[in-house]
């Protein structure tokens, strides 16, 4: 048999009542969900900010990195709204090794999917609590989405998630903002396709019903580079490409047309430094075209306390595990080059 079936796991429903958002909380998140909305549809002009580690591994270290957004935040509210990244269940681009606090909540024990869910609730939940911040999580699996239903702040569907119909799906049923990424492929109109299924009504089954959802109109999308066939990374930033999106919008039809430029992936190289520069162009370009300053709304950025990247048995404090980070020295500057240049 190829598969063992180890128990069965809590529908969310009953996960949500064993550990509740309380009233207070609940008001925090419906207040950052009206003033997250209000960018992507365009009643605010201030840039968005997606930043965070590229994986949620350390309880502590990461609401200690969120802590210290709290504090920028509070000196740019003007011009910038911070959305930190709690990506709980982000695994290597190969599936092996660590999945991510889901399926790890300790790095370096055997996966406990109990465990996990309740320790990603319980991050997500600390964090409002402790900096006021609603946070971003990445959707790698749509049936788990309703565990932090009522916590997120911000949604991302993958570059290798983006083609598949259960995700476009379920990000119509979706209450906040879902950022739909350009396939690794870098085929624009599989994100704008992705972006027309998630922005319609639909019927579909999930969780073992039959739901009906009303569509998403703050569905948009982020442009992450791609790799051609060669396994060469190539961006997708630069000038030329945002006008050609803002262009392809236009003929859309879609409402609220915005995109997100995540400064690392393939649009860096996975050069984490090239982040900072990256970001600073989208900027200028921003400002040559005001159909390009409409669009974009705002970068996805990857960040954590400590420079670079580490294997797990090192336990560097605030040092990824996954994906090479800007550390926060690098990180803090960037936010305040970023507001003077608004």
């Amino acid at each position: 048999m190829s598969m063992i079936f180890e128990r069965k796991l809590p529908i969310p429903k009953e996960v949500k009542e064993l550990y509740p958002l309380s009233s207070e909380l609940a008001k925090v998140v419906d207040t950052r969900a009206k003033e997250i909305e209000d960018i992507f549809t365009g009643k605010s002009d201030k840039l968005c900010l997606v930043i965070g580690p590229c994986s949620a591994d350390n309880e502590d270290s990461v609401i200690d990195y969120i802590s210290r957004l709290r504090t920028v935040q509070d000196k740019v509210s003007d011009k910038i709204y911070i959305i930190p990244r709690i990506y709980t269940n982000k695994p290597r681009t190969t599936g092996d090794g660590y999945k991510g606090m889901l399926h790890q909540p300790n790095p370096n024990e055997k996966p406990d999917m109990y465990k996990g869910i309740v320790a990603i609730r319980e991050l997500h939940m600390r964090a409002i609590a402790e900096t006021g911040f609603t946070c971003a999580d990445e959707m790698l699996y749509p049936e788990n989405y309703r565990y932090l239903s009522d916590i997120l702040a911000y949604v991302a569907v993958g570059a290798r998630s983006v083609e598949n119909q259960q995700h476009r799906l379920t990000a119509s049923g979706i209450s906040v903002p879902v950022g739909m990424k350009n396939p690794t492929g870098g085929d624009i109109s599989v994100m704008m396709n992705s972006i027309t299924a998630a922005q319609h009504k639909h019927t579909f089954i999930y969780r073992g019903w039959e739901v009906h959802s009303e569509g998403n109109p703050c569905a948009h999308a982020i442009l992450r580079g791609y790799v051609n066939k060669h396994g060469q990374s190539l961006p997708n930033y630069h000038y030329e490409d945002l006008v050609n999106l803002a262009e392809t919008y236009a003929k859309s039809g879609l409402v609220n047309p915005g995109v997100i430029v995540d400064t690392n992936h393939a649009n860096s190289g996975k050069k984490y430094l090239e982040q900072i520069r990256i970001a600073k162009e989208v900027l200028h370009s921003c400002r040559h075209d005001a159909d390009v300053k409409k669009l974009v709304k705002g970068f996805m950025i990857e960040s954590y306390i400590e420079d670079g990247a580490q294997k797990i048995d090192e336990s560097v404090y605030g040092k990824s595990i996954t994906d090479p980070c800007l550390g926060w020295e690098k990180t803090e500057r960037l936010i305040y080059d970023l507001a003077d240049l608004l």
